[in-house]
């Protein structure tokens, strides 16, 4: 069967990845005993195509990089609250999940509340999880951003924005020596939340990390911020959805907030390698309203 693989994932992954796919399908197809059952969907950094197997639908993932963590977290959850992992090939990192309807995520739900319902219960059972060997730990992701915050601080171009930068810093230098140990999604936004038959949603492209739970609310802080920022009043928007996720998930708000500000600190370290010299507006409004109202 002819892959089309997007030019984007071409240049991710490389042309030797893209030129190898239709050998690797057959060779799973045959092992697996699969059969194709649709056109070949893709994300940011990966390629889906639906099959079945024994007449059951599943999709078959393509995407080299994080498959390690992916896979051990995956295995973990085995199916609570994430879409099960069916199989995995260790050579070339293919995953076979069960079929979601990629058609329906949870970013259609027009309701803000219920959807930041739908991730606030979906991430108390993720978390419920003691993260297991092979994932990478916020301990090590929280020192090395603190030695990095130094360096990247004057890149900013606003005076504002360096302090703000400098307060995240020192919410994290506060609470590393407590970095927890509960298996996080790390990534879990509306997008990445599908519609499910053996459960109305589910989480899908987790980037597991061991840590604090509170380290793994920014997405649903900052998903859909054209909604956020329609209310007129995003700081309060951002406030509710984040007094939402910490009474579901019953976590400590300043420690929550604390780490979420962590994760502005790792935005803007990323933003910074990458050549800007500004913060996000979404992470500015997610920070002030979190250091006015709970820090």
């Amino acid at each position: 069967m002819r892959i089309d693989v997007p030019d984007a994932l071409v240049a991710t992954h490389g042309a030797d990845w893209a030129a190898a796919l239709p050998g690797l399908l057959a060779d799973l197809a045959d092992r697996w005993e699969l059969r194709p059952d649709g056109q070949a969907g893709h994300g940011m950094a990966g390629l889906v195509l639906p099959v079945t197997r024994a007449g059951e639908p599943a999709v078959l993932k393509f995407q080299p990089e994080h498959t390690a963590a992916a896979v051990a977290g995956l295995r973990a959850w085995d199916g609570r609250g994430a879409v099960r992992l069916l199989d995995h090939d260790p050579g070339s990192g293919a995953l076979l999940l069960e079929r979601l309807d990629a058609s329906r995520p949870l970013s259609a739900v027009a309701d803000d509340t219920a959807a930041t319902r739908v991730l606030a219960g979906l991430l108390a059972r993720l978390v419920a999880a003691p993260a297991p060997p092979g994932v990478p730990r916020l301990a090590d992701v929280a020192s090395a951003m603190l030695d990095q915050a130094p360096s990247a601080v004057p890149a900013l171009h606003d005076i504002a924005e360096r302090r703000l930068l400098r307060t995240c810093a020192s919410a994290v230098a506060e609470l590393v020596d407590e970095p927890g140990d509960r298996l996080l999604h790390w990534d879990l936004h509306h997008d990445n939340v599908l519609a499910g038959q053996r459960e109305p949603w589910l989480a899908i492209d987790p980037e597991p990390l061991a840590g604090d739970p509170g380290f793994d609310l920014w997405p649903a802080l900052e998903g859909r911020w054209d909604a956020v920022v329609a209310t007129g009043a995003p700081e309060r928007a951002v406030l509710r959805r984040f007094d939402l996720l910490t009474d579901v998930l019953g976590l400590d708000r300043r420690r929550a907030a604390g780490w979420t500000l962590g994760r502005v600190l790792q935005n803007a370290l990323w933003d910074v390698e990458d050549g800007k010299r500004a913060l996000s507006p979404s992470d500015v409004t997610i920070a002030t309203a979190l250091l006015r109202a709970v820090l």
